[in-house]
């Protein structure tokens, strides 16, 4: 089958969409739940679980139209191992960032529809669940530099199994989708409890600019610049080493 380029940066779109909708639906609305009765850890399990299982969905759907990035940092990857064009690889990335923005929006507007989760979404710190480090106001109190190292990391571990897992040559390939979805728990479930978890600029993207604009708290939006170059840094490493690993002929 063959889609149009359209098509394809709209699966993006859809994709990312998906995503956000997944990970802050967990992070935001689990607010109105009662604190005594939803543990801390058991939050972090929730999200976690919640955006993989929508992710495996949201690539399921959109995997044949697109190759399912949803991230800037995947796209980067297939582009440095030349399996996006360069072209492709920009537009891809303004639809990633336009779905997470208005997946995002989705579930603010859920969240304004009752006073007390939206006082709690709204609080000082939260900014919408953004990711963070600290220093500019943010509730973490980790360095920059160790988030720095953490995002890499995990974006590299994160990116480095969708590059192999969906090369024609995996004998894994049926099984990508759910590997990369677990492999993106692994990712929250390590990096939660400390930077809020993001191997995705599109994805601390949105509540930066969205805390910004509706609560008035600018940490996020002043932090996001590592969860935007960190992420990429990870998926630049990753498409070195897949390059580097590719059957010699």
């Amino acid at each position: 089958m063959h889609w149009t380029s359209g098509q394809r940066y709209l699966a993006e779109f859809l994709g990312t969409f998906g995503l956000l909708v997944s990970v802050s639906g967990a992070a935001l609305l689990s607010l109105n739940v009662d604190p005594g009765t939803l543990a801390p850890d058991a939050r972090v399990m929730l999200i976690s679980f919640s955006l993989g299982l929508g992710v495996l969905g949201m690539i399921y759907a959109f995997g044949d139209l697109s190759g399912a990035h949803f991230n800037p940092a995947v796209t980067v990857g297939m582009w440095l191992t030349g399996r996006t064009k360069p072209v492709d690889a920009a537009l891809y990335i303004l639809a990633q960032v336009a779905g997470g923005v208005v997946g995002l929006a989705a579930v603010v507007g859920v969240a304004h529809g009752s006073p007390t989760l939206w006082n709690a979404v709204t609080s000082s710190g939260v900014a919408f669940a953004s990711q963070g480090y600290s220093g500019n106001g943010a509730p973490y109190l980790v360095s920059v530099g160790s988030v720095f190292l953490l995002e890499v990391v995990l974006t590299f571990l994160l990116v480095t199994v969708i590059l192999f897992a969906t090369r024609t040559d995996s004998f894994a390939r049926n099984l990508a989708p759910v590997g990369i979805a677990l492999t993106l728990v692994m990712t929250n479930l390590v990096a939660i409890p400390i930077d809020g978890a993001s191997v995705n600029p599109a994805r601390s993207f949105a509540p930066a600019l969205l805390s910004a604009w509706f609560s008035g708290d600018h940490w996020a939006i002043q932090q996001v610049w590592l969860f935007w170059l960190a992420p990429i840094v990870g998926g630049a490493i990753a498409a070195l080493v897949e390059l580097a690993l590719r059957p010699k002929a």
